[in-house]
């Protein structure tokens, strides 16, 4: 391994995914053979926790932090971002569990990622040209298109796929941000480190990539899930639209010269 090369952390919630979870890690371990992988699993009652372990046993390169219950994804996530930190990796990665997320596509992100000047936050987009999604139904697409397009209008993100779960950080980014306040679970959890990394200034660039819908297990995806990011959306847009008036205003009431 080239010892200037970005030191990764790929990090893989999971509840329930024994029926593919060694998939991701065969794949991983033959498309990004140098990276890591933290498997953070909620005491998945499928057994997910003792296969991870056993991956963990005979592969180097793969380690898991067990949690005593359904957390939620986002807590997952932040769990793993911060056992990432404390062991200094230069990027860490988000990737699903189920294979919809194909290994094949992660390097492109990694590239994209250590391109300099290094952008703070690297999104697998759906949504831009390129990008695709294998067995969908229609109302899935709908759902995500339409999502995407309500978080464009509603904070002024122009990004194609804010709401995808195929992203690399750099370290920094991470630091910068104030993730105990980071409390938003599955799409919402997505939009909302979108926003807080465009907030603070940070570029974000989305590279295409081929999103498949699994073929095994159960998909995590809720009615409460969609509520939770449509209400918090709003909320953050009604604030963000306010603040741009209130600038709007204070300028015009600043006397000419």
């Amino acid at each position: 391994m080239d010892p200037q090369a970005d030191r990764v952390l790929v990090v893989v919630p999971t509840y329930n995914e024994a029926l593919t979870l060694t998939t991701l890690v065969d794949g991983l371990r033959a498309h990004t053979p140098d990276v890591d992988v933290l498997v953070v699993d909620d005491a998945s009652p499928d057994g997910t926790g003792e296969l991870a372990d056993a991956l963990a046993q005979a592969h180097p390169g793969v380690h898991v932090l067990h949690r005593t219950g359904k957390q939620g994804l986002g807590t997952a996530y932040i769990a793993g971002f911060r056992w990432g930190l404390e062991r200094d990796y230069d990027v860490l990665c988000e990737m699903d569990a189920d294979g919809s997320h194909r290994c094949e596509d992660l390097p492109r992100l990694l590239a994209a990622s250590a391109a300099r000047p290094h952008p703070a936050l690297v999104l697998g987009s759906r949504w831009v040209p390129g990008g695709s999604v294998v067995n969908w139904p229609r109302h899935r697409e709908l759902l995500s298109r339409g999502g995407n397009t309500y978080v464009r209008l509603a904070l002024g993100l122009r990004l194609g796929d804010a709401t995808g779960g195929f992203r690399a950080y750099r370290a920094q980014t991470l630091r910068d941000l104030d993730l105990a306040g980071v409390e938003s679970q599955g799409y919402c959890f997505q939009v909302d480190m979108s926003w807080r990394v465009a907030q603070g200034g940070g570029q974000i660039v989305e590279v295409p990539i081929t999103f498949v819908e699994r073929t095994a297990g159960e998909s995590k995806m809720s009615r409460g899930i969609v509520q939770e990011a449509l209400r918090k959306v709003t909320v953050w847009g009604a604030r963000h639209r306010a603040q741009q008036l209130r600038s709007l205003l204070q300028r015009g009431r600043r006397p000419a010269r």
